[in-house]
């Protein structure tokens, strides 16, 4: 059976590196739906835009999750093919963090994942075919001063890909991840410039990364020829760390 056709769930998905993803898998022939938290506005010029439904849901809370999936399966279809990108930052040192963000991170980058995959799990089991896509960072992989908190939630998703593609690679099901450098976002801009020119500067291939170099790397993992990869973390970071 082809890829295209099949039902992709985008979380995260209107905005940065989500939305490129969404709009890829769309032009890839994918039936797309993308989540949203907080940000109404862009999530509604997003779907207007490209035509792509939106749904508003908190990945951090598992019932909401459980609710939203169980609408977007009678809306779109069941979801063949989830994307976990949402994700938000709360950047401070350690000894300079509160709980509240510590726990905020963790819940939304780490156990977002959980939730929102528990509500699809059965279900590519019992049909037999899941792609499962975690963005990851390069942080989660080599640490970032000021971000423990995303540091160790990006690095907790890269085990709980791997534990997901042993359980499920027996059902037709793949579970990968992908970490990406540092990428022309908003979240990004948001650097000060002297700080930016520098992470630049350490990149090899000289520049930020794209939005749409993810979503070039998420489709190949997607597709349904990608059967044989699972368990894998793909860098897409410039050559600024290399395994």
């Amino acid at each position: 059976m082809m890829s295209k056709g099949r039902v992709a769930l985008v979380t995260g998905g209107t905005r940065g590196i989500g939305r490129a993803v969404s709009e890829g898998l769309m032009n890839g022939g994918y039936r797309v739906a993308a989540s949203y938290r907080d940000n109404q506005a862009a999530a509604d010029a997003f779907a207007e835009e490209t035509g792509i439904p939106v749904y508003r849901f908190d990945v951090a809370d598992f019932a909401a999750c459980a609710a939203a999936l169980a609408t977007i399966e009678k809306e779109v279809g069941p979801v063949e093919v989830l994307i976990n990108n949402a994700g938000i930052t709360r950047d401070a040192p350690l000894h300079r963090m509160d709980d509240a963000d510590w726990n905020a991170v963790v819940a939304t980058n780490l156990t977002g994942c959980f939730n929102v995959t528990r509500a699809v799990i059965e279900g590519m089991r019992q049909r037999g075919f899941g792609r499962i896509v975690t963005i990851s960072s390069i942080n989660g992989l080599a640490g970032q001063y000021g971000q423990a908190n995303y540091a160790a939630a990006k690095a907790g998703v890269l085990g709980f890909t791997r534990a997901l593609a042993l359980e499920n690679a027996g059902k037709g099901i793949t579970a990968n991840a992908i970490a990406p450098g540092y990428v022309d976002t908003e979240m990004v801009r948001q650097v000060p410039p002297a700080i930016l020119e520098k992470i630049v500067a350490r990149i090899p291939a000289g520049r930020l990364g794209r939005a749409e170099d993810v979503a070039r790397g998420v489709l190949f993992l997607a597709a349904d020829g990608a059967d044989f990869i699972t368990g894998e973390t793909l860098s897409i970071n410039g050559g600024q760390l290399m395994d």
